[in-house]
């Protein structure tokens, strides 16, 4: 990538990941302090995030059917702030994932439209040109019909051959004795 191409929109995006994690540690602390949250926020997640560690543990160990004792109240606290700030810090970076998709794909979107209407454009002046060499092709005379331009190039004709005799290639009709 370029150094001077750098987005902005990407600098922003990682700014507002980094500053997520000092939000996160903040509301960590509010919620450590506040019952509600405590009772409501912090606990029910952290001990069921507990449930199916250690249940996940029991079965590798190969124990199946052994009771699991919830963490105390103080431990699932801390863990519970700490899953609440982990969730935190993972939804801004997929809040940011999901923006920088977002403009990326408005970004092709615009270039894909520029693109039509710039295939549009040349159709249209392509088929401006098919109506300027109809108009001219009818006001030539009779026999004329437009054709390929002769080369610049064109080999001179065979020796004991006019120019021009037997449709040698100069764009007319053949000679003939009349004329």
């Amino acid at each position: 990538m370029v150094a001077g191409a750098f987005p902005l929109a990407k600098l922003l995006t990682l700014g507002a990941r980094q500053l997520s994690r000092p939000l996160a540690a903040r509301i960590k602390a509010g919620a450590r302090a506040s019952p509600f949250f405590r009772a409501y926020v912090c606990l029910p997640p952290a001990q069921l995030y507990h449930w199916v560690e250690m249940r996940a543990k029991m079965r590798l160990m190969g124990f199946r059917g052994a009771a699991i004792k919830p963490l105390n109240e103080e431990a699932a606290a801390e863990l519970g702030a700490e899953l609440l700030g982990e969730a935190i810090v993972f939804g801004v970076g997929g809040l940011c994932l999901y923006l920088e998709y977002a403009r990326q794909a408005g970004q092709a979107r615009r270039r894909e439209d520029e693109q039509a209407a710039a295939l549009r454009e040349v159709g249209e002046q392509l088929e401006q040109l098919r109506a300027e060499l109809d108009a001219m092709a009818a006001r030539l005379p009779p026999g004329h019909a437009p054709g390929p331009a002769p080369a610049a190039s064109s080999p001179a004709p065979a020796a004991g051959h006019a120019a021009g005799a037997e449709g040698g290639g100069s764009g007319h009709a053949p000679a003939r004795a009349g004329h």
